[in-house]
């Protein structure tokens, strides 16, 4: 069945739809789309505040930790009186009050082999928010996969980085990424940061999701927010990954 928009639905998204290409059909086509967000810290928040402010239809939010005093500091999502309550729990409150018009579900268990096909099975796009390598490298090979798009993002310090796996097309995670350890203790980071990086991939999302503007599937964009820099990194498949290799 053919998706409409509302009334009230073309006055929200009257900017975006008068964007030259765009229209009606791109906006339905985000109503119809279906994102997981793994990961609702730094990165998560602005991102599930910006696809839900886009029209993005369907957003799968996934977070098992609580917010913490630590976290405030670039966790926007989240206000004080939101400590120790879920992550995924609270941003679905913030964005559904933000957007009551698209579907929100919301989920607290770690994401794992066991979970992450009932999870992220079935998205248009899955958006890396995390802060640990080994679940974006699980992530990173169920979307491989099951070829669906995956937009990493990742921070440290005054910094980060950005691109989008589309399987069988541009490099994985593990091309670009084998090898890589956790930094224990928590790492340092600018609050603003995250911010800067998780809009990024939220632009990436929209991109994949409207067929519009170039995704970064074949270079990374790298941040550098002490010199307030971008640098574009060529990227390029490794046809013996182990994880999307040939």
């Amino acid at each position: 069945m053919k998706l409409n928009l509302s009334e009230a639905e073309k006055i929200r998204y009257d900017r975006q739809i008068k964007i030259q290409n765009w229209g009606l059909d791109k906006q339905i086509k985000l109503k119809s789309s279906k994102v997981a967000i793994i990961g609702l810290g730094g990165l998560g928040s602005p991102l599930a505040i910006y696809l839900a402010a886009a029209g993005v239809g369907n957003l799968i939010l996934v977070d098992s930790e609580k917010f913490e005093l630590s976290n405030l500091n670039r966790q926007i999502i989240a206000f004080t009186s939101d400590l120790n309550r879920f992550k995924a729990e609270v941003a679905a409150e913030r964005i559904k009050k933000l957007n009551p018009e698209i579907n929100v579900v919301f989920n607290t268990t770690m994401l794992n082999d066991d979970n992450i096909v009932d999870i992220a099975g079935g998205c248009n796009v899955v958006v890396d928010a995390l802060d640990n390598w080994g679940t974006r490298f699980l992530l990173n090979r169920f979307c491989v996969s099951k070829r669906i798009p995956l937009v990493h993002g990742g921070v440290t310090g005054w910094g980060g980085q950005v691109f989008t796996i589309i399987p069988k097309k541009g490099p994985c995670l593990e091309c670009v990424f084998k090898g890589v350890g956790e930094v224990g203790g928590g790492f340092p980071v600018v609050g603003v940061t995250p911010g800067v990086i998780g809009l990024i991939e939220a632009l990436e999302v929209i991109k994949l999701l409207t067929g519009l503007g170039k995704p970064l599937y074949e270079s990374m964009l790298v941040f550098d927010g002490f010199e307030t820099s971008f640098e574009y990194v060529t990227i390029r498949r490794n046809d013996k990954c182990e994880v999307c290799g040939d």
